[in-house]
């Protein structure tokens, strides 16, 4: 088990809500959930390939681009 892992947190872009909890296992790897989009369970992990956890703002930055490929009549990344 990894030491120092960031405690869960929620943050909130463009509206939308997700869940953010970094991996124990994966040293760097956030798996980030969309709470209030229309698929349940649905979203994206990320992963540093320097092993270093994300800051908060890095976080949303990578929200904003995950909400900016999402198809709005789907729900999912756009083909």
């Amino acid at each position: 088990m990894v030491r120092d892992v960031p405690e869960p947190m929620t943050l909130v872009v463009n509206g939308e809500t997700f869940s953010a909890e970094a991996d124990p296992d994966q040293p760097g790897a956030w798996h980030l959930t969309w709470l209030s989009g229309p698929n349940p369970g649905y979203g994206f992990t990320t992963v540093r390939s320097d092993h270093r956890w994300s800051e908060r703002a890095e976080l949303e930055s990578g929200i904003q681009s995950f909400l900016a490929e999402i198809d709005p009549a789907t729900g999912y990344l756009a083909d």
